[in-house]
């Protein structure tokens, strides 16, 4: 039996490029369907995560042209992650696997094929790794490069330059569902999950149209988020870093009282500015790392609901 499959994308002011890539989906659908690696009951899903344009106007349409296209919508923005998340749980009780892509069309779809041949030798997961990024520019490229080797250096278990491109089969979403963290980093987070995995490289391609909606402040945000939810090392650097600066203050205090005794000591007020900015600095550092764990621990137990979905353009029930 032919295993279904669920495109699930994630948009959010897409009006410029959905009309573009909606088609070269559906043919990549219509072609994985054609040579029977997929069941002809696959479709395409799109996520509206609030988006303030004509996104939700055009995915209503496309599924009201084509069975094979689907759609729901967030009731407000929430971000990429919690889009993608209200998708793939949309989507593991009516398919058997699911590809998660951008709209933006960077990501090749041919690589697609690869990712359900992988699925049907018995891999759950397959991860789409990016093995070239000549379409970024020079800042966006080394920028992702130190991102990734900051979450491998925090401990971080993640899948050096893969996104979001990657099939999951419904087995192993049904695992994730039991994941219930409110702060998401998705590409932290399957690894955790387990089950036979691989992946699939491909060339990253320019944005077809529209504009990115992943300036640096995001990329930032999502890598301190990704580090701080799925890491408690920054922690232990703190007890580290204080642990030495203790020491070396514990050596300066044995200096300056033998310079007293000695008669060596010169009034001043420079030396001691320097510590004492040296060591305020220092513990603002630290109580900003601890407030941005106390944060996550506070947003965590109130276990508000990661997405509300407020529109479908099917019916459940069916």
């Amino acid at each position: 039996m032919l295993p279904v499959l669920y495109i699930v994308i994630p948009c959010y002011n897409e009006e410029e490029v959905l009309p573009v890539t909606a088609p070269q989906f559906l043919a990549k659908l219509q072609q994985l369907s054609s040579e029977e690696k997929i069941s002809p009951e696959s479709r395409i899903m799109f996520v509206d995560d609030g988006s303030k344009d004509r996104t939700w106007n055009i995915i209503s349409s496309l599924s009201a042209e084509d069975p094979h296209f689907s759609g729901i919508r967030q009731s407000r923005n929430r971000g990429h992650q919690n889009a993608l998340l209200a998708g793939l749980m949309e989507a593991k009780d009516l398919c058997d696997i699911t590809i998660s892509i951008d709209a933006d069309g960077q990501d090749d779809l041919d690589a697609m094929d690869e990712m359900v041949d992988a699925y049907h030798d018995g891999c759950q997961i397959v991860y789409g790794v990016r093995n070239k990024r000549k379409s970024d520019t020079f800042f966006k490229r080394t920028s992702a490069q130190a991102f990734y080797k900051l979450l491998s250096w925090f401990g971080v278990e993640s899948i050096y330059n893969h996104a979001d491109y990657r099939l999951v089969s419904a087995e192993a979403l049904n695992a994730f569902s039991q994941f219930e963290e409110v702060n998401l980093f998705l590409r932290g987070m399957f690894p955790l999950v387990g089950f036979k995995s691989t992946c699939v490289y491909y060339e990253r391609r320019e944005r077809i149209a529209g504009k990115s909606h992943y300036p640096f402040s995001k990329m930032l945000n999502l890598a301190i988020n990704g580090i701080t939810s799925l890491s408690v090392k920054p922690l232990r650097v703190i007890t580290v870093s204080g642990s030495i600066v203790a020491f070396i203050s514990f050596i300066f205090v044995i200096w300056s009282v033998l310079e007293g005794f000695l008669g060596l000591s010169v009034p001043g007020w420079a030396s001691m500015t320097a510590i004492i900015c040296f060591l305020s600095g220092v513990q603002l550092i630290s109580v900003g790392i601890l407030g941005e764990y106390i944060g996550k621990i506070y947003l965590e137990v109130k276990h508000r609901p990661r997405f509300i979905i407020s529109e479908r353009t099917y019916d459940m029930n069916k």
